[in-house]
């Protein structure tokens, strides 16, 4: 017997029961099958999976032919596997020997229909064109989410964001402080952060005058802090975050601490479960202890 409810042995004793009064209801599709018999074996999960599929629009009765005789010389079977669709009491079609997928599908393609697939949750559709990089479009139907519900924190930092990539910051920040309460203040103090790092990369000198700095001398601590900052306007966290780390290393007390302070930020912009923050928190409390 299946755990799956629509997957069921199909006996002597029950197979009026279980096929031909449920077939009045969905459509049974009625697997004859031996032990000894491999295509049935390599056939058996692949119906099995079909039938999952439907979701108790297709039931599959699975009847071992060595056991139940009766019901094999009743239905007239001659080869194994042998797969019988039953509706409303009478077989309508079947097929004898193992099938590719593709050919049992289309046999219950005009018996039967899959169930509509759930509606993808709009919030995760957005979520996930912007992991893409795909802004404009994840924009349009944060848009499309707040007109409905214009309070919802979540969609609320996630256009902010889309916000800061075309570096419309002050609208950004504007969005941000119409979050309201604490339950997601990791993800405002990340999304502010990455607004904080913006504004400062635009009053830093460039990156290429950056790195001649610290070409000419690698202890120029402002050289590399500053770049760290440009290079977290750029989206360069890896290179950002190492820099950051160095320079904490090296010196604890720059400027109160402020490569600690802003290892942190970088660690809530991108979330805790992002490899990049595992890894340099990690590094940093290493360095801390």
């Amino acid at each position: 017997m299946s755990s799956v409810p629509y997957i069921y042995d199909a006996t002597d004793a029950n197979f009026d029961q279980v096929v031909l009064e449920n077939s009045f209801h969905k459509p049974v599709l009625v697997d004859f099958w031996a032990e000894w018999c491999a295509p049935c074996k390599a056939l058996m999960p692949l119906l099995a999976k079909i039938t999952e599929e439907y979701q108790g629009e297709l039931l599959l009765a699975k009847v071992n032919s060595d056991l139940e005789q009766t019901s094999v010389m009743r239905l007239g079977i001659r080869t194994l596997p042998t797969v019988v669709l039953f509706k409303n009491g009478q077989p309508v079609d079947g097929f004898a020997g193992a099938q590719p997928e593709s050919a049992i599908r289309a046999m219950l393609a005009p018996h039967v229909s899959l169930p509509p697939a759930p509606e993808a949750d709009p919030m995760e559709q957005a979520q996930a064109l912007f992991n893409q990089a795909q802004f404009a479009e994840a924009e349009q139907l944060l848009k499309a989410i707040l007109t409905e519900q214009n309070d919802q924190a979540t969609a609320l930092i996630l256009y902010a964001r889309c916000l800061i990539e075309r570096n419309e910051l002050t609208e950004a920040d504007a969005v941000l402080n119409a979050v309201k309460g604490d339950e997601h203040k990791h993800a405002l103090a990340g999304a502010r952060a990455q607004i904080t790092f913006l504004h400062q990369a635009a009053e830093l000198p460039e990156v290429a005058e950056l790195k001649s700095r610290l070409a000419q001398n690698p202890q120029d601590d402002d050289a590399l802090y500053q770049l760290a900052i440009q290079q977290l306007a750029r989206q360069q966290y890896e290179a950002a975050l190492e820099g950051l780390l160095r320079l904490f290393i090296r010196n604890k007390s720059y400027h109160e601490g402020q490569p600690h302070k802003t290892l942190l930020q970088v660690f809530e912009l991108l979330g805790n479960d992002h490899p990049l923050v595992t890894q340099y928190r990690r590094k940093l409390y290493q360095a801390i202890y």
